[in-house]
């Protein structure tokens, strides 16, 4: 194996503070998903009346959904600053300021005036700091991800990550049983605490972050002289393939969880299959198995490759789309739940699980922060807008749009993993096993 391939996955036994680094990183993401997600639930069950009031409530669910989108859209422009900032400055300084700028945002967003306090300022200011968050959260995944990959020793690379993506459905559980709680409160503070209470968990994090070392990948980036000044340009240049490679992959998680989760909530409340309590128990349980099912999953990889899971998972996710509805639409409570565990713990989780030490082994060291946050990113704008088409195609054609698109974005998936290199061989991993034992001795 080429020294340069050692040098791009840091040290083979990794480092010291690589439990550490998952860890700190890992908290990051709960903080900032719940952030953002927190966004998706509040536009699902009451932006749509508080923000933009109508007499037809598909109408403000679509406005409501396009705002969602709007931080989206927004999220590979902070992919790109992330990403140029993390090749050239550090990984470390945008995983602190990321933070610091979504949780000041989402914080805001707990004090904004309604649409009859004031008028049309109200959906503005309310759009204005999405794009903000949109920007944070397309800064963070990237630092974070690249930090805890950096650190992390060879043979577990996709368990220490898998902390990091796991901290995602860590997020989205504290973010619904804040809502949960809250939906017994009087008028706006039904969404309002969401918003306001996430700014103990911002403190959270910033001591946590702050005590996390550098990234020894990017140190000898820096101390070779290979960092680039237009590393996003060189990577465009030199690794256009694996940024749409890595686009297609995602959008089968990214924007088959705007269907099966952020438009399915809504699909259950507005045709009153499930009652909002119901609703967002059920995504809690679902939050809750996913935790240990991203980690589980993640950790797979490490034993069979990254390439092998994602072809299955999206194959099967071909056909769940139809399944899904199905199943929900029997309005039957126990099975409503396990459709939607299903479709978190295994059809969201188990690839988000494989992008954590995938992602950056498609990319080199000096540009793999712009190349796989651009990827991750641009993505982002397919599932941010999902549920926007998925209202629509509901009411040009009933359940059966919707689960059509899910299928869509699975199959998209199956196709680029099927172009997509295996970069976890059983030759790496047996050279890892034979460092070990020569290390033993």
């Amino acid at each position: 194996m080429s020294q340069d391939t050692v040098a791009m996955r840091g040290p083979v036994q990794g480092t010291k503070q690589a439990r550490r680094v998952a860890v700190g990183s890992g908290v990051g993401a709960v903080i900032e998903t719940y952030d953002f997600i927190g966004f998706g639930t509040a536009a699902a069950l009451y932006f749509g009346t508080v923000f933009f009031p109508g007499g037809d409530p598909v109408t403000g669910v679509l406005l409501s959904f396009a705002t969602l989108g709007v931080g989206f859209a927004a999220r590979p422009i902070g992919g790109i600053i992330g990403g140029h900032l993390g090749d050239r400055v550090g990984r470390k300084p945008v995983l602190v300021a990321s933070l610091i700028i979504m949780g000041l945002a989402t914080f805001a967003i707990g004090f904004l005036p309604t649409y009859e306090v004031a008028g049309i300022l109200a959906p503005i200011l309310l759009v204005t700091v999405r794009i903000i968050q949109g920007l944070a959260f397309g800064a963070e995944w990237g630092g974070a991800i690249l930090m805890t990959y950096e650190h992390a020793p060879w043979r577990a690379k996709g368990g220490f990550t898998g902390i990091v993506q796991a901290g995602f459905p860590v997020g989205l559980l504290l973010a619904n049983l804040v809502f949960l709680f809250s939906v017994h409160l009087p008028g706006d503070w039904a969404w309002r605490v969401p918003f306001l209470a996430s700014i103990i968990l911002v403190f959270v994090g910033l001591i946590i972050r702050s005590k996390v070392p550098e990234s020894p990948v990017f140190e000898d980036v820096k101390a070779s002289g290979a960092i680039l000044k237009a590393p996003l340009i060189e990577v465009l240049k030199t690794d256009w393939s694996n940024i749409l490679r890595g686009i297609g992959l995602r959008v089968a998680e990214t924007a088959g969880y705007a269907v099966s989760i952020t438009y399915l909530i809504s699909y259950l409340n507005t045709n009153q299959i499930t009652e909002s309590w119901q609703t967002l128990t059920a995504l809690s349980i679902a939050a809750g198995v996913g935790v240990f099912a991203t980690w589980g999953w993640a950790r797979l990889t490490d034993k069979i490759g990254r390439r092998p899971l994602y072809i299955v998972v999206c194959a099967l996710a071909v056909f769940w789309g139809f399944l899904m509805f199905a199943g929900v639409n029997t309005a039957v409570y126990p099975l409503v739940v396990v459709v939607i565990v299903l479709s978190y713990a295994v059809f969201q989780n188990a690839l988000a699980g494989v992008q954590g030490p995938w992602f950056p082994e498609l990319f080199n060291a000096n540009t793999r922060t712009s190349g796989a946050s651009l990827a991750y990113q641009i993505s982002a704008m397919v599932s941010g807008f999902t549920p926007f088409v998925t209202t629509l195609l509901f009411g040009w054609f009933g359940w059966v749009g919707p689960a059509a698109l899910f299928s869509f974005y699975a199959l998209v998936g199956l196709v680029s993993a099927l172009v997509t290199r295996e970069t976890w061989s059983r030759e790496q991993r047996d050279y890892v096993r034979q460092a070990a034992l020569t290390e033993a001795r």
